[in-house]
């Protein structure tokens, strides 16, 4: 499904650039990645939901004991 129609590029594509590319975690990264830039900025919230459900479907995958949520509770912790 097309994603964005100013750049013209799928759901395919941001799903590639979220697996190709560590650490892509904001629509901007994305269209970075993708060598283009937001036009007119509709397409922001299905990227973001894209990106939610790729984070969500890693997490998911994780040990029972999840590395960046120990870290990011760690760092809560120490402030």
């Amino acid at each position: 499904m097309i994603v964005c129609s100013c750049n013209v590029f799928s759901d395919t594509q941001v799903r590639d650039a979220c697996a190709s590319t560590a650490g892509v975690t904001s629509p901007g990264q994305v269209y970075r990645c993708l060598g283009c830039s937001p036009q007119c900025g509709r397409c922001a919230r299905t990227i973001r939901a894209i990106l939610d459900e790729v984070q969500a479907h890693s997490c998911a995958e994780c040990p029972t004991v999840c590395p960046a949520a120990s870290l990011s509770t760690r760092m809560l912790a120490a402030e």
